[in-house]
């Protein structure tokens, strides 16, 4: 057995012990494997090894691995999720090459990318970025600000609101971030009657070092990159 199918078992055994103790089935969340830097290869093995849900940061690294990878490998479907800041003139590049994009934080990106999507015949499936943790350095609305929020993009039919995602404070110990977590729960359920209609809402939020208390707050999505594939070596890859 190779260290990251080793890996990836041991997280998907965290991901069940987790959703247990908040009263759900293990299926009930999904791991997105963040990809970012590492080969194409390793998306491929983890795929041969059943993981669909893949994520990148950086639009030149997703469109250049969907590009070479697609959407299915060795008979599994593979999703590609855009976690990353996305400029409004890099909106046109994700249309087509991602499945859920869990960073809209702005009315004029929303804009960029409706139009874009209008122009292309698709839709496309978005999370709402909120700042869970009040950090000037973190991108996302404020929790106040959703409600507005969701009144602006109204209009943007090809733009569909499954649900919201945050990155929460850096902590060595995740009980720490738990208040974080559980106030983007409470954006979520404040909002149910917002989101796209008979769709399973969402929230993203959790990473390798707290994924396990973001899944007993509620989490539907997990992000966890390091704790799957290993430690990262930075630089572009194919």
């Amino acid at each position: 057995m190779t260290d990251r199918k080793e890996n990836l078992l041991r997280v998907k055994e965290r991901i069940a012990e987790s959703a247990r103790l908040s009263d759900r089935q293990p299926d009930d969340v999904t791991l997105i494997a963040v990809s970012k830097t590492f080969p194409s290869s390793a998306i491929t093995e983890l795929a041969s090894y059943g993981q669909i849900d893949f994520g990148e940061n950086k639009v030149q690294e997703l469109v250049s691995k969907h590009q070479l990878i697609g959407n299915e490998y060795a008979n599994h479907p593979i999703l590609w999720h855009f976690i990353g800041h996305l400029q409004r003139n890099k909106a046109k590049d994700i249309v087509g090459h991602c499945n859920l994009f869990h960073a809209l934080d702005s009315s004029r990106l929303a804009r960029a990318l409706d139009t874009r999507l209008k122009h292309a015949g698709q839709h496309l499936d978005c999370l709402i970025q909120v700042n869970v943790s009040g950090e000037a350095s973190k991108f996302g609305l404020e929790p106040t600000e959703v409600d507005a929020f969701l009144d602006e993009i109204a209009e943007f039919s090809h733009v569909r609101i499954r649900g919201f995602m945050t990155l929460a404070s850096p902590s060595p110990d995740a009980e720490r971030v738990r208040p974080q977590f559980a106030r983007l729960r409470h954006v979520l359920e404040a909002s149910l009657d917002r989101l796209l209609p008979d769709s399973r809402p969402i929230l993203s939020m959790g990473m390798s070092g707290d994924f396990h208390v973001a899944i007993e707050e509620g989490a539907t999505h997990v992000r966890v990159g390091s704790a799957v594939f290993g430690p990262r070596s930075y630089g572009m890859t194919k």
